[in-house]
């Protein structure tokens, strides 16, 4: 493993590829600005003592796992196949992926793949034979470096592959028979960069910037004004993360409730607010949530 720095500079991994730009969105979000300038793997980050390079996620796991990056993103899928030692820190929830098994339908016995001698084409080598294992079966692994999708039916019999939607696969004329994983794309950390008392202190704020974006987009501000006797009544119904916020109208005509709320009970909570008598209903978007 590499020495880890001594300095209390933050070395961040930022992801290239499909995860990069939900990522960014995330960091700018969070109002902390990327700059991507002329050297384009190591771009500036708002961050005071945050020093910031671009690699592929699968570097990042190794170089996390090396000690010579502190933290970084990385899919759940390259964590486990490269059997890394790192620290989850947070599930962003971004890039929503699973690792699956396809094949062309004509291959498929009732679903299931031949007893016969077959080769499937992967980049997931690791978690490929331990699947195999488990299922008893005659398979010849080759790697694939990329585009695994149009190696059947002529150089594999089968893929092992992330999929998002299963439109490549579709396209390819491939079925899915099986999931090996589901991924996302993750925060991790390096172990040992988590014994230095003043990186840990970084690495704590930064996942709070981070989750108070992620908590904030899945809830909205919905603010209402509610006749004096009809209160309680409407609050009994408000979910909220803790209690709502209550103020008087301007001539004690009522009060103005003010409740964040989850985005997917809207439905539900807009309509039967309004049934119960509260007026003037407004819902708006959060920025940030911290509790």
């Amino acid at each position: 493993m590499a020495a880890v720095s001594e300095s209390n500079t933050l070395r961040i991994a930022l992801p290239k590829g499909r995860m990069g730009p939900g990522v960014l969105a995330l960091l700018a979000d969070a109002g902390v600005r990327v700059h991507v300038g002329s050297r384009a793997y190591r771009p500036t980050i708002s961050l005071p003592d945050f020093d910031a390079k671009i690699l592929k996620p699968q570097n990042i796991v190794e170089m996390l796992h090396l000690g010579s990056r502190d933290i970084g993103f990385a899919g759940a899928d390259w964590v486990k196949e490269l059997g890394a030692n790192v620290v989850e820190l947070l599930d962003t929830g971004l890039d929503p992926v699973r690792l699956v098994a396809a094949a062309p339908p004509s291959l498929l016995l009732d679903g299931r793949l031949p007893n016969r001698p077959l080769v499937v084409a992967t980049e997931y080598e690791r978690l490929v034979k331990s699947w195999l294992r488990k299922r008893a079966e005659s398979v010849q692994v080759v790697h694939s470096f990329g585009a695994t999708e149009v190696f059947p039916p002529e150089d594999a019999d089968f893929i092992v592959d992330i999929a998002a939607t299963g439109s490549t696969l579709a396209a390819n004329g491939l079925s899915v028979f099986d999931e090996l994983m589901s991924s996302s794309t993750r925060l991790y950390a390096c172990p040992l960069a988590l014994e230095s008392p003043a990186k840990r202190a970084a690495v704590g704020g930064f996942v709070m910037l981070l989750r108070s974006v992620l908590e904030a987009r899945r809830r909205v501000m919905l603010e209402v004004n509610v006749p004096s006797d009809r209160l309680e009544s409407i609050i009994e119904i408000l979910p909220c993360m803790r209690e709502p916020t209550v103020s008087r109208l301007h001539g004690q005509t009522g009060c103005a409730v003010k409740v964040a709320l989850l985005r997917d009970e809207l439905p539900v909570v807009v309509p039967e607010v309004k049934r119960r008598g509260g007026t003037d209903i407004v819902v708006s978007a959060l920025c940030q949530i911290v509790p």
